[in-house]
């Protein structure tokens, strides 16, 4: 009788198993096998599946990144494209197996069917199916946390759109913000164009020049800006770009980066709420809040001010418990500061709410009573709403 095969025999049959599936989904099994003679693909099953991922790019993300238009253009670049740093050499951009091969290098790690999956270096390419790459880089994920940031947050592109407007055309990428290894309700999510996450990257090149030096940014381009193929490899350029960034703790950290994601929805939700759109605003006010809740900023002033215009909203839609926990939240944090410009404001709030729907409202009023023995009159200070709405936000 034969001896029975080694572990190294097993992983050698499935390593050829595993090899001629993969080929077998592709429609190219055969062809390979006899190229090739399976003997790379048993031997470097990895730099095997890489290879194959540059053959249909396009069709393999359709299940994940939502497209809204697919125009074939090759007319105008964008309209913040158009400007200095353009590779006017730009050689024509190769099809095929070669087109994947160009990006291949830079942008790995696609999530298929709305995994989150953050991009990871040497993550092999899609050939099981969605369910099989969603648990391929969860264990990838899982392995690299000590090299990437603490707080493992994914950041996954969901959609893009081409929108035409009176003098520009431009594509608008929709990122969801996902903490690894839960399941958001609400997830978080920004909606950028390309000259944003250009300009995020020339002011963090300008600041951290030495960090930034081995992340990839995608080039910009004269022709064939608004093609699927395009607009799928940007997306995973800018996925890894930006989980690039905030495995760095310094650039994480830094205005810059924390303000990309969030200083649009503050500005908008300030506006909204000055003139009155208070169901509008607080939608953008929630959403705002929990970018920074996943960014991990819930102690700072914009936090602050970003409770103050949810406890505003929440009072003038008549939802006043919603506003009183948006007011115990902000005490809580303001607890070890002595004195702070939203404090007296919050207080105020914080008691008027209090005896509208019958909370303990002691504590803050002992607090009330040290402001006004510490510093002016109660009555010279502003309102929580007027706080919020003189705010400037540069």
């Amino acid at each position: 009788p034969d001896p029975p095969p080694s572990a190294a025999g097993l992983d050698g049959m499935a390593a050829r198993i595993l090899h001629r599936l993969r080929h077998a989904l592709a429609g190219e099994g055969g062809r390979e096998e006899r190229v090739h003679g399976g003997s790379e693909a048993e031997d470097f099953p990895e730099s095997s599946e890489l290879e194959d991922d540059t053959e249909g790019l396009s069709t393999r993300l359709s299940g994940t990144l939502s497209f809204t238009s697919h125009e074939e253009e090759e007319e105008e670049e964008e309209e913040e494209e158009d400007g200095a740093g353009v590779e006017l050499g730009e050689p024509p951009q190769p099809t095929g197996a070669a087109a994947g091969a160009e990006d291949g290098g830079r942008c790995w790690g696609w999530c298929a069917g709305g995994a989150g999956a953050a991009p990871l270096p040497g993550a092999a390419a899609p050939w099981g199916g969605p369910s099989l790459l969603t648990r391929q880089l969860q264990e990838l994920w899982r392995k690299s946390r000590g090299s990437l940031a603490p707080q493992r947050l994914l950041f996954e592109v969901t959609s893009a759109s081409v929108v035409s407007e009176r003098s520009s055309k431009y594509v608008l990428y929709t990122i969801y913000l996902i903490r690894s290894g839960r399941f958001d309700k609400a997830p978080a999510t920004i909606a950028r164009r390309y000259s944003d996450f250009e300009r995020l990257n020339r002011r963090l090149r300008c600041r951290f020049g030495c960090d930034m030096a081995g992340i990839a940014f995608p080039r910009k381009r004269l022709r064939r800006n608004f093609t699927a193929e395009t607009i799928a490899k940007r997306s995973r350029a800018f996925e890894q770009f930006l989980s690039h960034l905030h495995s760095i703790a310094e650039i994480r950290r830094s205005p810059e980066f924390l303000e990309f994601f969030f200083l649009q929805d503050l500005r908008a939700a300030q506006r909204l709420t000055c003139t009155g759109m208070y169901r509008e605003a607080l939608a953008t006010w929630a959403n705002a809040y929990r970018l920074q809740d996943r960014l991990g900023v819930c102690g700072s002033g914009r936090f602050l001010l970003t409770l103050a215009g949810l406890a505003v909203c929440h009072q003038e839609l008549d939802e006043l418990g919603e506003a009183h926990s948006c007011c115990e939240q902000a005490l809580q944090l303001l607890e070890a500061q002595g004195s702070h410009p939203l404090l007296g404001p919050f207080l105020q709030a914080h008691v008027h709410l209090a005896w509208k729907v019958g909370k303990d409202k002691r504590r803050s009023e002992a607090r009330l009573q040290d402001l006004r023995e510490a510093g002016p009159p109660l009555q010279q200070q502003p309102t929580l709403k007027e706080c919020l709405i003189k705010e400037p936000l540069e």
